[in-house]
């Protein structure tokens, strides 16, 4: 099982977009098709809009892999 830490950049992130910046979907489409399959999961339910908006503290699973949403950095 990995663990990947995503710091947001902004106050969101796109479910669909954080899977393909992550590395877990070849495409955007490959992300679409697993967002409407009910591979993904946010917190503890299954996540099914693709366009989910992700804020810090959100915790998205698929398969083996779990990303924790970070808060933006202080520069």
């Amino acid at each position: 099982m990995a663990i990947h830490d995503f710091p947001l950049q902004g106050d969101f992130i796109e479910l669909n977009v954080l899977l393909k910046l992550i590395g877990l979907a070849p495409s955007g489409g490959a992300a679409k098709a697993m967002i409407s399959e009910g591979a993904v999961r946010v917190g503890n339910a299954v996540e099914t809009r693709i366009r989910r908006k992700l804020r810090a503290g959100d915790v998205v699973q698929l398969n083996d892999e779990t990303i924790r949403i970070l808060a933006p950095q202080d520069k």
